[in-house]
């Protein structure tokens, strides 16, 4: 009896190290699969964050240290604080490019937000052929701005384009120079942009009008409420976040413009065309003034900063609000 007891005893603590062993390699697999799980993303994201705090902001940082010293061809660490930016800002270049970007971006931003909005409304009303229609309109959004600058660089030559098409059917008398015409270049500019991205805005638009509830337009119609006046006063103001959206996206593209002038117009007629970003462009790597072309690249990123920082701050305000 005592032999059996003494077996069942060693049985008993056997089993109990046995369930303290698996229980302790349990805890540890649990351990590693939590550090796993804590590190690999990590991991896996750090190569990402690294070549963006190195090409981009580390970049921008660069471009900023260089816009303070003499730089031309090379980069020359001699500083002279805000000298470049006063060469700049009596550069009569430059003054072309800013009064351009006011009058080529408020155009592009204004008429692109009108036309989206206008052709969002009409395919809210459920038409024919719907999806056509909007395919139609945004395939223009697939092209690169180099294609788009070249198609309309085509459609607005006067000897090859529109103007001789008409003067083929008979119409002597008109004239469309736009793109020879140093008063009016900057114009074409507008067209060309306009003509590309208002398809996009339009499907901005048409995605916030689909997500407003019905039950409101009904209940504005039962109240006697026009369509015209339920868009105006109800529907509308609830799409502000996609005007905000909108607004700052073609800000972005107006800022960034550089491929569809330079496939457009190249500038020209001589400089009356040019934007921050060919201005830059042309002064750093075609003219060989680094320094000065980064005080205008400081300048384009305070632009951008000026306009996305109050959107920022309203966006943020409004969900600490809600």
């Amino acid at each position: 009896m005592k032999t059996n007891a003494t077996s069942d005893a060693a049985g008993t603590l056997s089993t109990r190290g046995l369930l303290a062993d698996s229980s302790a390699q349990g805890a540890g697999s649990s351990n590693l699969l939590d550090l796993m799980q804590r590190w690999l993303p990590k991991l896996v994201l750090a190569p990402t964050v690294v070549m963006t705090l190195l090409f981009i902001y580390g970049y921008v940082i660069w471009t900023g240290v260089l816009s303070l010293t003499k730089s031309r061809f090379l980069p020359n660490y001699n500083f002279v604080g805000f000298a470049q930016y006063e060469k700049l800002l009596d550069n009569d270049r430059w003054s072309v490019a800013s009064l351009n970007i006011v009058i080529f971006g408020g155009l592009f931003i204004l008429i692109c937000l009108f036309i989206g909005v206008v052709m969002a409304i009409l395919l809210d009303q459920k038409i024919r052929a719907e999806g056509s229609i909007r395919t139609v309109f945004l395939y223009p959004m697939a092209l690169s701005f180099i294609v788009t600058g070249t198609a309309w660089k085509w459609i607005l030559n006067p000897g090859l384009g529109l103007e001789k098409l008409l003067h083929d059917f008979g119409y002597e008398s008109f004239q469309f120079d736009w793109l020879v015409n140093p008063d009016m270049a900057i114009y074409t500019l507008v067209i060309a942009a306009v003509w590309q991205s208002s398809g996009f805005v339009m499907a901005l638009f048409l995605a916030g009008l689909r997500g407003v509830d019905g039950s409101i337009v009904k209940a504005a119609q039962l109240d006697g409420a026009s369509m015209p006046m339920i868009y105006r006063r109800i529907i509308l103001p609830h799409l502000r976040p996609v005007f905000f959206s909108a607004f700052i996206i073609l800000s972005h593209i107006a800022i960034k413009s550089f491929d569809l002038v330079m496939a457009l117009t190249g500038g020209g007629p001589g400089y009356a065309t040019d934007l921050p970003a060919t201005f830059m462009y042309v002064t750093t790597f075609s003219r060989g003034q680094i320094g000065l072309g980064s005080a205008s690249a400081m300048m384009m990123l305070g632009v951008v900063l000026a306009i996305l920082i109050p959107y920022l701050y309203s966006e943020l305000r409004g969900k600490n609000n809600a």
